[in-house]
């Protein structure tokens, strides 16, 4: 097969994921030339994504919030429920959106449907180009970088790896990773249940990890809970009707009887972070350069912000690939990504010791966010990334 040669671009966003897409879209849009490559995959496995206030405006920016909503539920309120057995168990904590003049934290979606509107949008822009294959050289050149694989080549000035956590633009970079994995699998899946969620997103803090149910439109919610592998095979063998009652036990019959909608999915837990964000034309966002297990929301909207900053690195740039491009998002990116990565770990790992240093120290921050309202409104912005406003 012949490989074809396509004009040389602005910038190559490599991965065609959510956030790869969110990226292609909002540097196109500033009026770069832009390619994506790979595949659009849009595998249905249970998996939500619940888009903080922050990624809900950048998404609008992209001009795909109406079709977002007609797929999306609002989150109006965080519950967090210590079911962890502790000595130091405190009552359950609630965050409300309007305590910091929001409507809502966040809209809640599948994964497989965000990316298809992302992807439907990307389709129809003009400027944008969409090559479906996988990237499998990457090489510097005079000025820019090439990319060469199924049945293409072209040259680019900036290249963005959305390409995961075994991320091919990372190691063309030779940006350094560290990664770990955490004793637990995420059990993914759909429910419909008898009860209303009224809106209220309930996470279970358990000695295995987090059980949360997640709203989605009508009486709907989506299911992330991180279990011990070997009891994740366990249950994970159940059938649709004995997993729905499994579930039913373990949130304390929250909304009632569920039946299971849709596949389910099984995912192991891990993390994994970078020295750097960029290195000689290349960037790294989402998944590429960091990952975490699911707690507070935080992993697709850290890549959504690691979108808004690279735009905003670029701004005014004549050479998007510069030293002075990469400097400046590597800069934009360090203090959030560690600050988010470093929370999320601790808190998982506080859960997973019985040690009682570790459970007295979670259940003083429980009760001192139930009791004090400047710290919850503080922590409570600080989750949104910035994207509250004070009240």
């Amino acid at each position: 097969m012949s490989t074809h040669t396509a004009d040389p671009v602005d910038i190559a966003v490599v991965g065609a994921g959510a956030v790869g897409l969110a990226a292609a879209l909002a540097l196109s849009q500033e009026g770069r030339s832009v390619a994506l490559l790979g595949p659009v995959a849009t595998p249905r496995d249970g998996r939500t994504v619940a888009l903080l206030d922050g990624s809900w405006r950048l998404l609008a920016e992209l001009g795909v919030r109406d079709a977002l909503v007609a797929k999306a539920a609002p989150l109006t309120v965080m519950r967090l429920v210590d079911d962890s057995g502790s000595l130091f168990r405190q009552p359950p904590v609630e965050f409300r959106a309007s305590e910091i003049g929001l409507e809502a934290f966040g809209w809640n979606i599948e994964n497989a449907d965000l990316t298809t509107i992302l992807a439907e949008k990307a389709n129809d822009l003009p400027g944008l180009r969409m090559i479906p294959g996988f990237v499998r050289a990457i090489e510097p050149e005079a000025g820019g970088i090439r990319l060469s694989g199924d049945d293409f080549a072209l040259q680019a000035r900036l290249v963005i790896g959305a390409d995961g956590r075994n991320s091919q633009v990372r190691v063309a970079a030779g940006i350094e990773s560290r990664d770990w994995r955490y004793p637990q699998v995420a059990l993914t899946a759909i429910f419909e249940h008898r009860r209303d969620h009224r809106e209220v997103s309930t996470e279970f803090h358990t000695r295995q990890g987090p059980c949360t149910l997640v709203p989605l439109p009508g009486r709907r919610s989506s299911l992330v809970w991180l279990v011990d592998p070997e009891e994740a095979d366990s249950i994970a063998a159940l059938d649709d009707a004995a997993f729905a009652m499994r579930v039913e036990k373990q949130v304390q019959s929250l909304l009632g009887a569920m039946t299971v909608k849709g596949p389910r999915g099984k995912v192991p837990m891990g993390g994994l972070s970078v020295d750097r964000f960029g290195a000689d034309r290349m960037a790294l966002i989402g998944e590429a350069a960091h990952v975490f297990p699911p707690i507070g929301a935080q992993g697709l909207n850290l890549g959504l912000r690691d979108v808004a900053a690279l735009r905003d690195a670029l701004e005014g740039a004549s050479d998007p690939g510069s030293d002075a491009v990469i400097a400046a998002y590597d800069a934009a990116r360090q203090t959030d990504v560690r600050l988010r990565t470093g929370a999320v770990d601790v808190l998982n790992r506080t859960l997973l010791t019985d040690l009682l240093p570790a459970d007295l120290m979670r259940g003083a921050g429980l009760l001192a966010l139930s009791r004090i309202g400047p710290l919850r409104r503080f922590v409570m912005r600080q989750g949104l990334a910035g994207g509250a406003t004070a009240s």
